[in-house]
């Protein structure tokens, strides 16, 4: 049987061992050298980073998110242990793990490690789809030819440079389509390599969980639940008529991934639909310069995404809730659109002004949508402030200085509100 040494990358045939390096971290399967579509997915990417920087965290169990009230952004593997996940409320992540070391996010220091990643894949192949900073889909078809080497072997060097020259650590799923491409990247993480090849997928998903779909959330799983569907091989009793008639655009879906097919391709540019930031409170809030400076650090944060992704919006966004957990969401239309932090917090400022005095307030958001490419962005400025231009410019300059001396080197008066 086909198989890679995935640490000194020799190919051979079946063995526990590698003959060449001893290593037992050993890839064996049929279609080893034949399938190339993967998910690439960081190993608790932001935790990995703060461990990367900080080495007295190695050992500990980190957790990245806000203050009690805030939520789970990502936990490393010993906190998982422990039972955290991302998501969760920060009182919860704690009473698993009180021992857990607790730390703020840093999204330009990840969205800097994510650029490096993307990087080495783009080595590989033009065909990349990100999903998020952290994981995405690739295509290598046809690729044999140019590296000399399948595109396991290559995806295998990848995380391996990764590793050695990022350091961080990804685990890879390969397959012949994307959705059992990302159904394999989660078998065996952290550091894990598995593939799922045509010959097996049948007799794979026939007992599996039908939530082991990506986007079946908890409203889709109940109405599953209640047509009795539960595994891929309740789904396959239906067949493709019942399921579209009961379940829509989603029962189509269905019908195709009972039986292991996905027929979408990995598109190098699939649209983002919208860059938001949000935040969760220790303390309910009503005061409005609390509230002014974390509108600010929100309209920062969704600028700094927006920047890295050479993107800007048309419409902000604001999104609160209420102590009672009652959500406010509030959009305005911009005439060109934009990726200013500025131009992003002003706005966001006076929809706030509408509904400010509707809290106290347990969670704040701020979002930018209907994406374009940042060179239709900000073009003909605010008539009817003329100051805008000249902030913006300053705005600018701040962010080579804060690329060049560290996202705190500068600092609004009112972000430290």
């Amino acid at each position: 049987m086909p198989s890679l040494c995935r640490d000194c990358l020799t190919q051979f045939e079946t063995a526990q061992r590698c003959p060449k390096c001893a290593s037992p971290r050993v890839l064996s399967h049929p279609e080893l050298a034949q399938l190339s579509i993967a998910h690439m997915d960081c190993d608790a990417f932001y935790a990995s980073v703060e461990k990367r920087d900080n080495p007295e965290l190695r050992d500990k169990p980190v957790i990245i998110g806000g203050g009690r009230r805030g939520v789970v952004s990502t936990a490393c593997y010993i906190a998982r242990i422990k039972g955290v996940r991302s998501a969760m409320p920060m009182f919860q992540a704690l009473k698993l793990c009180p021992e857990a070391v607790v730390v703020k996010t840093r999204m330009d220091v990840y969205v800097q490690v994510s650029k490096q990643v993307r990087a080495l894949m783009e080595e590989l192949t033009p065909d990349i789809e990100p999903l998020s900073l952290d994981e995405a889909f690739l295509d290598l078809t046809g690729t044999e030819k140019l590296h000399g080497a399948p595109p396991a072997v290559m995806l295998a060097r990848l995380v391996k440079r990764m590793r050695e020259e990022i350091g961080i650590t990804g685990s890879i799923g390969l397959s012949h389509n994307k959705f059992l491409a990302k159904v394999a990247s989660d078998l065996d993480k952290p550091r894990g390599f598995s593939i799922i090849g045509k010959a097996e997928t049948d007799a794979f998903l026939h007992d599996k969980s039908v939530r082991m779909i990506w986007g079946v959330g908890p409203a889709a799983q109940a109405s599953l639940d209640k047509a009795g569907i539960k595994t891929f091989t309740d789904l396959l009793r239906w067949d493709r008529k019942d399921l579209n008639a009961r379940f829509g655009s989603m029962g189509e879906r269905l019908f195709f991934l009972a039986r292991g097919q996905d027929r979408r391709r990995v598109s190098a540019h699939a649209p983002v639909k919208s860059i938001s930031k949000e935040t969760t409170f220790n303390d309910d809030t009503n005061d409005t310069d609390i509230l002014d400076g974390h509108i600010w650090r929100l309209a920062e944060q969704v600028s700094d995404r927006a920047k890295a992704k050479s993107m800007a919006g048309r419409v902000v966004t604001l999104k609160l809730k209420r102590s009672n957990f009652s959500a406010i969401s509030k959009r305005l239309s911009l005439g060109d659109a934009t990726q200013i932090a500025d131009r992003i917090y002003r706005t966001a400022r006076d929809l706030f002004a509408q509904v400010g005095d509707q809290g106290p307030y347990r969670l704040i958001g701020v979002g930018i949508s209907d994406l374009v490419g940042e060179d239709q962005a900000d073009i003909s400025g605010d008539l009817l402030d003329p100051d805008a231009n000249r902030r913006a410019k300053a705005e600018r300059a701040t962010d080579k200085i804060r690329e060049k001396f560290g996202s705190d080197a500068i600092l609004k008066g009112r972000a430290l509100r």
